[in-house]
């Protein structure tokens, strides 16, 4: 793609604002909730006590969170200028939306949030496991899951989705409003811009397929990891079971924007990345980390290290080199968090 020249708004993301509690656990505390090493659900009536109780019983940080926000707080700590992206959810209006919105601020993010008066700010349980190559995440979304259509009918927001050129939703928020994933999912498409979207999690290709079908023929660039990818193959009948299968078929799925060629990337952990372009196979080395302390925000991370060089139009070996980067520096510390600059190079 040619090179982009930033401005304020260029990238827009739409999600789960979630304050994220952050714990080393074990597997006796997943067992006693239901929870699966390297898993992510939504929380029921059972899973309630786990907040508290990680509490208790563990060292506990917290950390602002949520997929497509940690990926935009990403994005702007590589591209170092304010007010690249724009992220819009539904938060309560208590201290945690206020820890939330000044965290995502801190971080260079225009946060423009629905407030939702009668339901507190959502949170994610965190649990990391096996050494720090583990996580579970149970999120209880609250607010979260109270976003609706009516925020981007304002027409100043509005204005600021018409402004960016790159939009982004994390695949979690199928489970909140489809409406307003379509709403600018089709207008990315009308006006030839780049819609992505991330699997996230397999419980969404069993459980929300549905909605994924409707919003996938906008899908201009699609993330996932080789978990997610396996459970969207066989719910998707793909007739294939290998990643790299999985990822081809994944693209040439229809699509609205023919004028844009579906490009899919799987992550694999340490293994390499598979991504298809224009209907070819690229794979792309990751290699190992000496010291993973948390995988927790991984995955955002190397989603929002894509972006930031995507953003500005740079070829795709350099889009993923900077993704890894991103997940790597990740891993080594604790929730999503970054140090103060960036050393990526090209």
């Amino acid at each position: 793609m040619s090179s982009t020249e930033l401005s304020d708004g260029i990238l827009f993301g739409m999600g789960n604002p979630l304050l994220d509690i952050c714990a080393h656990g074990d597997q006796e505390f997943l067992d006693k909730y239901g929870m699966k090493a390297n898993d992510a659900i939504l929380a029921e009536e059972k899973h309630m006590p786990m907040y508290d109780e990680m509490v208790d019983k563990y060292k506990v940080k917290y950390i602002a969170g949520g997929a497509t926000q940690n990926a935009l707080r990403t994005a702007q700590w590589i591209l170092g200028r304010p007010n690249s992206s724009t992220f819009f959810g539904c938060v309560g209006r208590d201290a945690t939306s206020e820890t939330l919105s000044a965290a995502a601020r801190g971080d260079g993010v225009n946060v423009v949030y629905q407030y939702n008066d009668a339901t507190p700010t959502g949170r994610c349980a965190v649990v990391v496991t096996q050494d720090g190559k583990c996580r579970s995440l149970n999120a209880h979304l609250a607010a979260a899951n109270c976003f609706t259509k009516s925020h981007l009918d304002d027409k100043q927001n509005w204005a600021l989705v018409e402004k960016a050129r790159f939009y982004y939703v994390s695949g979690f928020f199928l489970t909140v409003s489809i409406e307003s994933i379509l709403e600018v999912a089709q207008y990315a498409a009308q006006q030839d811009r780049v819609f992505m979207m991330n699997l996230s999690a397999p419980f969404l290709c069993q459980f929300f397929k549905e909605q994924q079908m409707k919003a996938f023929p906008y899908v201009d660039i699609l993330f996932g990891n080789e978990t997610e990818a396996a459970t969207f193959g066989k719910e998707q009948d793909l007739g294939v079971t290998s990643v790299r299968e999985i990822a081809l078929k994944a693209a040439a799925l229809p699509k609205v924007n023919s004028a844009r060629s579906r490009l899919v990337i799987f992550t694999q952990g340490e293994d390499e990345i598979i991504a298809v372009q224009d209907g070819e196979v690229r794979t792309f080395p990751v290699g190992k980390v000496d010291t993973v302390l948390d995988t927790n925000g991984a995955g955002d991370a190397f989603v929002g290290g894509f972006l930031a060089q995507y953003t500005q139009g740079k070829p795709l070996e350099v889009c993923i080199k900077c993704g890894i980067y991103a997940a790597q520096v990740v891993i080594q510390r604790e929730g999503c968090t970054f140090p103060e600059r960036p050393e990526f190079k090209c």
